[in-house]
């Protein structure tokens, strides 16, 4: 038996390429990785095959070419459209005929791995939320106090003319109340009736296009055959909604601003570590610069912003309301595309006997 096919029996993808990044082998695990075969990629930038990675190709030439070998255990590249989760080892090849050649390794993160970091992420959350809640807490007791103060302040001084400053501590102390008020949330699920989430989304984009810059293209992408299912209308139109200003801000003032809203139905699909075999999938998709990657792990926390002018609120209450639904969402971005995912569980009524 050849290296060759050895190499071919591998589960790690091997890819080996010259100084400029042209793919001079790949094995049969890296053809199915990028959707190609070996005869279509050979000779090929690898650069040009990943439509973005979130390595930086230059430094890792620059780290081999010093003799370094480097491996990153959470790179996320885009093939054909599809974000994956790798692993990524590169090292340089030091035979004479070698020089500046690499030898790339990479491993798809499993779904069991994927599974455990959204469970993290999911108690990260949880904690950062209970947190919040409880500094929330310690700060509307005393406005209550504070506002009743300026209020009884107002009607005994002697001077009309200083009720101006008491006033401003009235709207003042209402305001740092309403903020607390989002922050804390609705605290149980609202009343739930069988729905379809078109009519949801279809709000949503009449909303947002009467809102928001005419330059941004909505785009309607919906599956038909996507069954209605119990849900709080109010409560998914909030948390779309913040999802979907958040995506016409990152467009607007572009050339060829455009938002998709996409659904489709699920099948046999895990949340939060159970499997539903029914799921609404719902995705809010735009061409923008594309979200930070530092920010995209964190970025439904609160006070998690890339808005200078952002409380971080938004996305926090979307969070809560789609947790509240047994549902998740996630994020995939890059430059040019971020996509917001939502899945919801379809939850069948027990049919009758017959």
């Amino acid at each position: 038996m050849t290296p060759a096919q050895l190499f071919d029996h591998l589960l790690t993808a091997i890819i080996v390429v010259d100084s400029q990044w042209r793919i001079e082998y790949v094995n049969a695990a890296a053809e199915q990785l990028m959707h190609q075969s070996a005869r279509r990629l050979r000779q090929q930038p690898l650069t040009q095959q990943i439509q973005h990675a979130s390595v930086d190709w230059a430094h890792i030439a620059s780290a081999t070419q010093a003799g370094q070998s480097l491996t990153d255990s959470d790179v996320t590249w885009v093939v054909d459209g599809q974000p994956q989760k790798v692993q990524l080892s590169a090292s340089p090849l030091f035979d004479a005929e070698d020089e500046g050649r690499l030898l790339l390794e990479v491993n798809v993160v499993s779904q069991q791995q994927r599974i455990s970091k959204e469970l993290t992420q999911k108690a990260q959350q949880q904690a950062a939320k209970e947190l919040v809640r409880g500094l929330a807490h310690e700060i509307k007791n005393p406005l209550g106090g504070l506002r009743g103060a300026a209020q009884l302040l107002e009607k005994m001084l002697p001077d009309a003319s200083l009720a101006e400053y008491t006033q401003i501590i009235i709207e003042q102390a209402d305001r740092l109340r309403n903020l607390v008020d989002r922050l804390l949330g609705p605290q149980r699920p609202g009343l739930r009736q069988r729905q379809n989430i078109h009519v949801v989304l279809e709000k949503v984009r009449q909303l947002v296009s009467l809102d928001h810059h005419d330059g941004v293209h909505i785009v309607r992408d919906y599956d038909p055959s996507l069954p209605d299912f119990d849900m709080d209308p109010e409560q998914l139109e909030q948390a779309i909604l913040n999802v979907v200003t958040n995506a016409a801000d990152a467009v607007s003032g572009q050339e060829d601003a455009r938002l998709t809203l996409r659904t489709r139905t699920g099948f046999q699909t895990v949340i939060h570590g159970q499997r539903h075999r029914v799921v609404a999938q719902i995705e809010i998709i735009d061409n923008g610069p594309g979200i930070a990657p530092h920010l995209q792990d964190t970025l439904f926390y609160p006070m998690v912003t890339s808005k200078a002018d952002g409380n971080g609120l938004g996305l926090a209450i979307t969070h809560h309301l789609i947790d509240q639904h047994q549902g998740k969402i996630e994020v995939n971005s890059w430059p040019g595309h971020t996509c917001f995912a939502i899945q919801l569980p379809i939850i069948e009524k027990d049919r009758p006997h017959e």
